[in-house]
């Protein structure tokens, strides 16, 4: 039933409709909130105040802290991978690692096997596919300015990989002569102290401390503060705290000296302590720490112009995360330690996946925690359904992970798949250094199962048992235990399941190891034909080529020179680029990173396979060269299931 109203109360009920229509268009701006994700390096799921099992984590992260009690803690989240470049990778791509044949840090190098090792690791391209669509693509197709601020490492650089604003800077974790006195003063001319003061707080200290200038901090706020008046989304990936072992700030350095009862300045040489007892180390995890509370503070001081009443905090998720396990060991160096997690970077074992997982935002409650298992490979699918953006089906089919949005906003109590199904297991493939670390993993409830790929078993552990702790330390092999042969027999043949579903590549025969029952395939004889750039292999006996590649590489000799010269010139003109910018150097936009120069001597190629042909017998492989490729090499993989490299050829 509707009333009928006089004409002045309908003209001012149009009229105050009108307003509020106007008045609501800020709410539009919350459908598209901003987005960043902080990510640390090397930091592990025992390097923080949040999850603390058995001895108490002694490094002080009260912004992180802050960051769990206006958000939700994941208690058993994971990387893709063991390993940087990975996982990086499977942020940005939403594709597990093994899909994408991404799976360790070792981009463009191929590596032959040592005469000890039976198995080699497959060859790893110098740069994840430039026709893969990133998260940062999708973001911009939905309305949003993107930016990377920090370590990258996929190959390149990340301006190619749709972000709109990079600054690839090392900040403050840059080599200094002496670390234990090459500290920030207030005159630094590139990293002069902070007048204000900053946790920790001590009887020595009771203001607080000051902090040096970190330039990828400084452009991170930069970034968001240009970008403010759009959703924007932010890629902020410190290089810390990955080795080196080092720290510009003196009075912070000495508060964990003070506190682990070690002597200041340190001592020169190997931090050897065992535990958490290395001052270096606590001072970047409380470096790192310091970073997150000023990007956190920035957001709750600034207004958002999109949304009117509303400071950007209000408006903007943060995932905070890591991209491994910790590294607990650098040669005789002691970094942190995992406990009660086994192992650490570079192993698949728990120390070496689990890490740290914090997100806040709109409708996130704070204080909320997650015990289920979720995956960084989530990030893509709950950030496109977070900002209500769209990509093509055949995009969205190609992620790996599920959207956990309804676990954050608290409508949900487990991560399902969209057709509502609970996601039952978490997988992880690694088949790279050596003998310990080279396997397969897979979790689920509370199992967790290791494909051996030198001994070509398994191993079985019960991490948990009826939601409490049992065997979180994997000590107790249980696979070759008759009452769990079903428990193997099956998370087996669900891990070869899903390796076969992503294509993952497993280890292949090395030819250099001696004690093979059967023979590799020989190389005979390498031709090039520079008339029409055809290059051939041949191979003399042994078995037939099942699989070749060619991988265009750097001239050997003079060329690599040249190319180090370019290297130097590109550092020497960024160097120069950020005189001209004057004492800020965050305010530029673009200044690449000069102590990690991606592929800046070579073209898009170098270091990328390319598919050959090869003969019906399978006897030799043919190639043709692009004109602006120097040199290369095959890549050759035989019916006996060996892998192995011609040598460099220069194409001329």
């Amino acid at each position: 039933m509707f009333l009928k109203l006089p004409k002045r109360l309908l003209m001012f009920g149009m009229l105050t409709l009108v307003t509020c229509l106007f008045a609501a268009q800020p709410a539009i701006a919350d459908e598209q909130p901003n987005i960043v994700i902080f990510y640390v390096d090397d930091l592990g799921w025992q390097d923080i105040e949040v999850n603390d099992l058995d001895n108490p984590c002694p490094y002080e992260t009260p912004n992180i802290k802050k960051l769990a009690v206006t958000g939700m803690n994941f208690t058993q989240a994971y990387s893709p991978a063991p390993t940087c470049s990975p996982s990086r990778a499977g942020i940005i791509t939403g594709q597990h690692p093994a899909k994408i044949r991404l799976t360790h840090v070792d981009l463009g190098a191929a590596k032959p096997g040592r005469s000890t090792e039976r198995l080699v690791a497959p060859f790893l391209q110098s740069h994840l596919d430039l026709d893969v669509l990133t998260l940062a693509d999708a973001m911009k197709q939905n309305g949003y300015r993107t930016g990377h601020v920090g370590k990258w490492h996929v190959g390149l650089t990340s301006e190619s990989y749709g972000f709109d604003f990079v600054n690839q800077t090392r900040g403050i974790h840059r080599r200094v002569d002496d670390r234990t006195k090459d500290f920030a003063t207030a005159g630094d001319k590139k990293y002069p102290l902070s007048k204000e003061k900053y946790a920790p707080v001590s009887d020595k200290n009771p203001d607080g401390i000051s902090y040096p200038y970190d330039e990828l901090t400084e452009s991170a706020i930069q970034f968001m503060d240009e970008s403010k008046d759009k959703p924007f989304f932010l890629n902020m990936c410190h290089w810390m705290v990955h080795w080196p072992m080092l720290t510009r700030n003196g009075e912070l350095l000495e508060h964990y000296c003070d506190k682990f009862g070690q002597p200041f300045p340190p001592k020169k040489g190997d931090m050897m302590l065992p535990g958490q007892q290395n001052p270096y180390f606590a001072s970047m995890t409380t470096s790192v720490d310091w970073s997150l509370g000023r990007l956190v503070d920035y957001l709750e001081k600034t207004d958002d112009p999109r949304s009117s009443g509303k400071k950007l905090i209000e408006t903007t998720y943060i995932f905070f995360t890591s991209d491994n396990g910790g590294a607990e060991i650098r040669g005789k160096e002691i970094l942190s330690d995992n406990a009660p997690l086994k192992f650490g970077k570079k192993h698949p074992e728990e120390g070496g996946i689990r890490v740290p997982m914090i997100v806040s935002g709109p409708g996130i409650a704070g204080g909320s925690q997650f015990d289920g298992l979720v995956n960084q490979l989530d990030y893509f699918p709950t950030i496109l359904k977070l900002t209500q953006s769209k990509i093509s089906p055949k995009s969205k089919a190609a992620l790996s992970g599920l959207d956990i949005s309804p676990v954050l906003n608290g409508a949900a109590q487990k991560v399902t798949d969209a057709k509502g199904i609970e996601r039952k297991h978490l997988f992880w493939h690694f088949p790279h250094n050596g003998e310990i670390a080279m396997k397969s993993a897979i979790r689920e409830g509370d199992f967790k199962l290791y494909k051996r790929y030198y001994t070509d078993d398994y191993e079985l552990y019960r991490l948990y048992q009826d939601g409490k702790r049992l065997d979180l330390e994997e000590k107790n092999d249980l696979a070759k235990d008759d009452a769990y042969k079903t428990v193997v027999e099956s998370l087996a043949a669900t891990l070869e399941a899903e390796l076969n579903a992503n294509n993952a590549e497993i280890p292949y025969l090395n030819p250099a190891y001696k004690a093979h029952e059967k023979d590799p395939a020989s190389v005979a004889k390498l031709n090039f034909e520079a008339a029409d750039r055809k290059a051939m292999v041949s191979v003399g006996s042994g078995p037939a080529i099942k699989e070749a590649y060619v991988i265009y590489q750097n001239e050997p000799g003079k060329s690599e020179k040249k190319s180090r010269s370019k290297a130097k010139r590109f550092a020497q003109r960024a160097d120069e680029r950020r005189k001209q910018i004057g004492k800020n150097p965050a305010s530029s936009k673009k200044v690449e990173d000069v102590e990690q120069p991606a592929k800046l001597h070579g073209t898009k190629l170098l270091g990328m396979k390319q598919p050959v042909t090869i003969a019906t017998d399978g006897l030799s492989v043919t190639a043709k060269i692009p004109a602006e490729v120097a040199a290369y090499r095959f890549m050759l993989i035989d019916n006996n299931g060996f892998l192995q490299y011609s040598e460099v050829q220069t194409a001329n």
